[in-house]
């Protein structure tokens, strides 16, 4: 069993939860909100302002060595052991240098081998098996390791990953984004024209692709962008700004003229699209369009399945 000295120990325990799991765990981290986190495996775990609190248990801290200890149920040595030997293969990210972390560096989980039960997911929430195999193809999707789960990625005008959102695969409602995501490039396909269709989330965004190759045959042919989340605007609404992945997506395809918003069914949705046809119609057509059936995209999609297999078994 090793032995530590105490500067050893002391500079174990400096490192803070957030630190930890960016640079060693980036896919146990799930962001929340601002600057709350919590881990996929405790979705009661939550991390903001420097502490963490697990509050199904009581349980709270400041150091990843009290969260190795006290969660993940290390011993002491073991714990301290685990910092400094991660320190030692590769420094965490707060502590590069100032330009390595304006960089914002993407932390990408491994890549399973096989990508069989993310296209047995999508194609359970009705997303059509072509469209799914392409975005595999096109480097959108993959499947990640040690957790199985259904990873879309941004890329940049460069096709370099900006940006990963992750969503399980399993029983269990678990998404968020890696470490390092940059907005400004969210999950999106390229296509052509002057007009671009834009939904909450990659999900909805795969949901209206498949409704169109049922209706028309075509599914890539257009420019389709997700927002990854609910757009929030503020009570005054002149004064909110326009989503960094739309604004990013204007800024580099000057000849767009129409933006249509899919957006959610809902209180929010509504609301996040008033806003958005306040703000953008000076400049460009803004059409309103939420699904005809549910909350949102995935719903109806789900719906329009379930009503052409009714109609198949008659």
């Amino acid at each position: 069993m090793p032995i530590y000295s105490k500067e050893q120990i002391e500079k174990a325990r400096e490192m803070d939860l957030l630190t930890y799991l960016r640079s060693y765990d980036p896919f146990e981290l799930v962001h929340l909100q601002g600057n709350v986190y919590c881990t996929c495996t405790h979705d009661s775990l939550k991390i903001s302002n420097g502490k963490w609190m697990w509050w199904s248990r009581g349980i709270g801290g400041v150091s990843a060595l009290d969260y190795l200890i006290k969660v993940r149920g290390h011993s002491f040595i073991e714990a301290v052991q685990m910092i400094l030997g991660k320190e030692a293969e590769r420094p965490p990210i707060l502590l590069l240098e100032k330009a390595e972390m304006e960089a914002k560096r993407l932390l990408l989980p491994e890549r399973n081998s096989s990508n069989d039960q993310v296209i047995s997911y999508l194609m359970g929430r009705g997303i059509d098996e072509v469209i799914i195999k392409e975005c595999i193809k096109r480097g959108l999707i993959y499947e990640s390791l040690p957790y199985h789960n259904c990873i879309f990625l941004g890329l940049d005008e460069e096709g370099t990953a900006r940006y990963a959102a992750f969503r399980a695969t399993k029983e269990e409602r678990i998404m968020g984004e890696a470490a390092g995501s940059s907005k400004k490039y969210c999950f999106r396909i390229e296509g052509e024209g002057d007009t671009v269709h834009i939904f909450e989330s990659a999900i909805d965004l795969l949901s209206y692709a498949t409704l169109r190759k049922i209706r028309t045959g075509k599914w890539d042919d257009e420019n389709l962008l997700s927002l990854a989340g609910v757009y929030q605007p503020k009570a005054d609404i002149r004064s909110s700004k326009v989503p960094i992945a739309l604004r990013t997506f204007l800024e580099s395809h000057t000849a767009t003229r129409e933006i249509v918003l899919h957006l959610d069914n809902d209180f929010a949705g509504r609301n996040a699209g008033k806003a958005l046809k306040m703000l953008l119609s000076e400049n460009y057509k803004v059409q309103m369009r939420p699904p005809d059936f549910g909350k949102d995209y995935n719903d109806y999609l789900l719906h329009i399945l379930g009503q052409e297999g009714k109609e198949n078994r008659k």
